[in-house]
Formats: structure tokens, sequence, C-alpha cells
């Protein structure tokens, strides 16, 4: 091995030492930056101080390498402790919604506010927060709790028929 070969092939690592600290540290880029920057000057060390047989080499080890350091590394952070391991599911217990909410579907309330369509109800003398269909109701107006779905407890508007 030639001794001015040296400093590429020190380059090159570094370069692949960056990537893998990219994948383990976030930093917007900065790090890929300097990554493409050492790898960069290695091979342009190399086109101008060496044979070509030798650049080609350089970038054929680069084209192999990269793509498999990266794959790797993605799949040793999915591996890893810092990374979310289950999902979040209502078999293990997770809603996304109050579960008493539940039991406020075909209640009866009247507006606290004017929905428009959002604003307060009081439903089994509790206030709440719901929301309409898009249906302007006046305050004061009687409202059935028709369904709950992610925190939102949909009302419509009862009428008196006489």
């Amino acid at each position: 091995m030639n001794k001015n070969l040296f400093l590429p092939i020190i380059l090159q690592l570094a370069g692949i030492l960056v990537i893998i600290a990219e994948i383990i540290i976030p930093s917007a880029g900065i790090l890929s930056l300097m990554a493409m920057g050492l790898i960069g000057y290695s091979l342009y060390i190399v086109y101008t101080g060496f044979s070509s047989a030798t650049a080609a080499l350089f970038i054929a080890f680069d084209i192999i390498i990269i793509p498999v350091l990266v794959i790797i590394g993605l799949k040793m952070l999915a591996r890893s402790p810092v990374t979310l391991r289950y999902k979040l599911s209502s078999d293990e217990g997770v809603v996304s919604q109050s579960p008493e909410l539940a039991d406020y579907v075909n209640a009866e309330g009247t507006a606290v506010t004017n929905l428009h369509p959002a604003g307060m109800a009081m439903i089994d003398g509790k206030r709440l927060d719901v929301v309409s269909r898009g249906d302007y109701i006046d305050k004061g107006s009687q409202l059935v709790v028709t369904e709950v779905t992610a925190n939102q407890v949909i009302v419509r508007q009862i009428f008196a028929i006489w």
C-alpha cells in the first residue's frame, strides 16, 4: 500500500463513521453534509493523485458500503432501546378517548352556549365541550348526543313536534 493512499482511506473511514453517527444522532443533515465532504475530498485526492483503477476501486467501495451501512444502521436503530418497540393499541389498554364519554351516547341535554358548530352543553348534569355536524344551534336548545369519537361529543338539536 502506498503511503500517500493513507489519507484518502482515513477520510473514507471517517466519512463512514459520520454516516453511522447521523443514523444515531439526528442532526438535521449536518452530519450527512460532513460525511459527503469527507468522502468527496477523499475521492478528489484519489482522482487527482492516483490511477483511474484506484479511483474506480474507491467509488465501487462507496457504492457498496454506504447503502449497506445505512440499512444495517436503520435495522439496529429499530432494535435500539431508544426507539418505541410497541404499538399502542386498545388490546393493551390504550384508548384515545375517555371511557366515560361513551356513556353519553343518546343522553339529552341543553346548549349552554351557541354552537357554531362547537360549544358547551349541560348533559347529565355535566358541562361538556360538544360539537354539531356543522349546524348552528342556539343557546338553550335541547340536544341529544348522537356519537362520541376521538374525544368529540357530537350532538344534534331536538326539535319539538306539536
